[in-house]
């Protein structure tokens, strides 16, 4: 269950919300982890399962590292048996290695734990904070395990440390004004996912059909915008899903992208790319590593493999490690070779350029694979634009207008702007409308199809 399904949309969040705000304002805690928990059951049993042996797991670890945490050496143990097990859960179900072992031991064929990704940095974020002293323990289970299981930021984070967690779960405000603020992002991330990623996925399919040697280079260019935009749009849609759900309920979480495609510069793009992960890599792993190192051709070098790393952590592939290395070197080449302002809309087109061939390794499964459509793309194929491209170009020019265009802060500040004149009140009329509007749509479109269309990216 995912919360672009109808059973999401219209049955377990209506009722989640009416049980949340009838229970009393001291349980209602207790109420988000055990809504959590049938959340998680109704996903899969066995994932219930796997989630109560993690936070078991993780809350002994924490609670014994902080019982000796004068002592190191043995501080140390727990520290690295819990670090060792989160990490080969991740393996395990990220990785196509284990099949056979997940079926020995009776696993179902295909399970697997969604948001494992995401909810393994959190932890072990807390982990590295308590051992090294920067925050104590929790003793309390329930909290701890809401922390990890809370459903809104399950699926697609966003990663946060323990404390920050903890203050906006104590410091939440509930009550209509918040239900409805919430309501409206969520359906604005849902007609991401559902109008806007699933069409970009069609398009992006229907140029995977056509065979290398005879990919036109505009063909090659509209599939890899495709794929960028569809990419965007349905992890930035289920993380505004979840802070929007997460906000029904009074608990304020922090976005997750920040328009990167509006970037004029590949650090700033970088910077507002899934940036609660950015900042857990620079954070847990950048920072410790740059401090113990003077040399700067040194610490360049380690930025570029921490980006390798992060890219790495996205797909568990060679070609998410070559994606990131390369979003790595631009940025480092970028700092050494432009000291001076670009200009915003030339920026922007630069920005894009680079990011598009660099994401040429994510949306292709091997390295020759990625290879063959980036000389398609440079025109290797002496074929820049065919009836494929014309067509394509046809039937999905709309859609790739208006997601480059609502992908950026383009329309935001303009609705910023609008907020000091005569527009705001014709906008706040116009925006419950085109909010419901968006979720007839939505409704429409995912009762049609059955599901939504692109399998949500395993993270």
């Amino acid at each position: 269950m995912l919360y672009s399904s109808l059973l999401f949309i219209y049955i377990f969040l209506p009722v989640s919300i009416l049980l949340y705000y009838v229970t009393p304002t001291k349980h209602r805690e207790k109420t988000l982890l055990i809504l959590s928990a049938v959340f998680c059951g109704m996903i899969n049993l066995w994932f219930l399962g796997f989630m109560l042996v993690y936070i078991a797991v993780n809350y002994i670890a924490m609670r014994t590292i902080d019982k000796f945490s004068e002592r190191k050496e043995i501080a140390s143990i727990p520290f690295a048996a819990a670090v060792c097990f989160d990490l080969t859960a991740v393996l395990i179900f990220r990785t196509k290695y284990f099949v056979s072992f997940l079926s020995d031991i009776g696993v179902p064929n295909g399970f697997f734990p969604l948001g494992i990704s995401f909810f393994t940095l959190s932890v072990i974020g807390t982990l590295i904070d308590v051992y090294t002293g920067k925050m104590k323990s929790d003793k309390n289970v329930l909290r701890f395990a809401l922390y990890i299981i809370f459903f809104p930021r399950l699926i697609m984070g966003p990663v946060m440390r323990y404390g920050s967690f903890n203050k906006a779960v104590k410091e939440r405000r509930d009550g209509l004004y918040e239900m409805g603020v919430g309501f409206t992002i969520f359906v604005k991330g849902l007609a991401k996912k559902i109008i806007a990623a699933d069409n970009l996925y069609m398009l992006y399919t229907a140029v995977g059909r056509v065979d290398y040697n005879e990919l036109s280079a505009l063909t090659a260019w509209i599939g890899i915008t495709a794929y960028i935009l569809c990419l965007y749009f349905t992890l930035s849609g289920f993380s505004d899903m979840g802070v929007g759900i997460s906000y029904c309920f009074g608990v304020r979480l922090p976005k997750s992208f920040s328009y990167p495609m509006s970037s004029n510069k590949i650090r700033y793009f970088a910077a507002r790319w899934h940036t609660n992960v950015t900042h857990w890599f620079r954070r847990y792993v950048t920072r410790p590593l740059s401090r113990s190192i003077k040399n700067r051709y040194a610490r360049q070098a380690v930025s570029i493999a921490v980006w390798g790393l992060f890219g790495f952590w996205y797909t568990f592939s060679m070609n998410g490690f070559i994606w990131g290395l390369l979003i790595g070197t631009a940025m480092t080449l970028e700092s050494r070779l432009d000291k001076r302002r670009i200009m915003m809309i030339s920026g922007v087109i630069y920005t894009f350029l680079i990011v598009a061939v660099c994401s040429v390794f994510l949306a292709e499964e091997s390295f020759s694979g990625a290879f063959r459509y980036l000389l398609a793309m440079l025109g290797g194929n002496r074929i820049f634009a065919d009836t494929i491209s014309l067509y394509l170009l046809k039937s999905y020019i709309v859609i790739l207008l208006i997601g480059l265009y609502i992908s950026t802060s383009l329309f935001r500040n303009m609705l910023i702007r609008s907020g000091k004149n005569k527009l705001s009140k014709a906008f706040n009329i116009i925006s419950p409308i085109a909010v419901t509007g968006m979720l007839i749509v939505c409704t429409v479109m995912i009762s049609y199809s059955g599901s939504s269309g692109m399998i949500l990216m395993k993270l």
